[in-house]
């Protein structure tokens, strides 16, 4: 019997991921090929990212053909960071084109969307989270927004009211890791790092404004204390705590207006265990909603998934 299937396709700052899922919605393969960074660098170019981009998506593609006995019904790409005309970022072309140009060949339904929408999906297709409106923390190297959300079976309504003023939680964390000596993308190990504390961690300042929060402050001072030789547990628990407090003092200015009681956090940062632990702690108020780390960061099963919806919902 053929396989109905779904397919997404996303080009982000530092991941080329696909991913099928089939008629009810369920996961059949996906993949993702991380984008390789030199040893010490805190990122890479735009055209470095395309330039890779361009040697991976071919290779996924070639990997996704060999599940057998598929019909493919609909592609679905991103094409920029979040939603809207305003929104571009050269990485995305590379999925807006490859993703289009298969559909069109091929004759199927393609769905365009963005990297935002599509890691909201991923979070709601893999979580038990049923509200129509809710807030979204998208919290990743690129993206650092508190979103109120109101979702009509995938088509979804963004209004950012809340999020950083400069550096993202990401580069935070990559600006810190970097700083001691991890590879880059540097989050897993800050994450391991902070699990050998055996001491106080560095206290380190917030600077939070209702629901706005600056973290280029906070990792001068980090900076500053690593120089000095506060130990690297310390300094990298003290980056989650600042993370997380940042997070929950926003989302409470946010709650004090928007009366919504359901929380999505999605992006990289959300796969960290200890913040997430201190943002359920911390807003017992509210119902948290946490992908699994796997589909925390960046993935195209949440871009397949808002194909699965715009095609069986119109």
């Amino acid at each position: 019997m053929t396989m109905t299937l779904f397919a997404g396709l996303d080009s982000s700052c530092y991941a080329t991921s696909m991913a099928l899922l089939n008629a009810r919605a369920e996961l059949i393969w996906e993949q993702r090929l991380p984008l390789k960074v030199k040893k010490g660098s805190r990122g890479l170019r735009q055209s470095e990212m395309v330039f890779q981009h361009l040697k991976n998506m071919p290779r996924l593609w070639e990997e996704a053909q060999k599940v057998s006995n598929y019909r493919l019904s609909t592609l679905a790409y991103t094409c920029s960071p979040r939603p809207g005309l305003d929104s571009y970022m050269p990485v995305f072309k590379v999925s807006e084109v490859f993703g289009k140009s298969i559909a069109l060949a091929a004759g199927i339904n393609y769905v365009q969307t963005s990297h935002q929408e599509g890691h909201i999906a991923a979070g709601v297709w893999s979580t038990n989270l049923k509200s129509n409106e809710f807030l979204a923390a998208h919290i990743s190297g690129g993206t650092t927004e508190i979103l109120l959300v109101k979702d009509n079976n995938g088509k979804y309504d963004i209004e950012i009211v809340g999020g950083t003023l400069d550096l993202n939680a990401g580069q935070f964390v990559d600006r810190i890791g970097v700083a001691m000596g991890m590879p880059f993308p540097s989050g897993r190990f800050l994450e391991e790092k902070a699990l050998e504390l055996s001491t106080e961690p560095l206290a380190t300042p917030l600077a939070v404004k209702d629901s706005w929060f600056s973290f280029s402050g906070p990792a001068t001072f980090v900076e500053r204390e690593l120089a000095k030789g506060v130990p690297f547990p310390a300094v990298a628990r003290g980056v989650e705590i600042c993370i997380a407090n940042s997070l929950v003092a926003a989302i409470k200015a946010v709650s004090r207006d928007v009366k919504v009681k359901d929380l999505l956090a999605i992006g990289g940062v959300a796969a960290n265990q200890f913040i997430r632990q201190e943002i359920v702690t911390k807003l017992r108020d509210m119902r948290v909603y946490f992908p699994p780390r796997e589909y925390a960061g960046d993935n195209a099963i949440g871009v397949a998934y808002l194909g699965y919806l715009r095609e069986n919902n119109g």
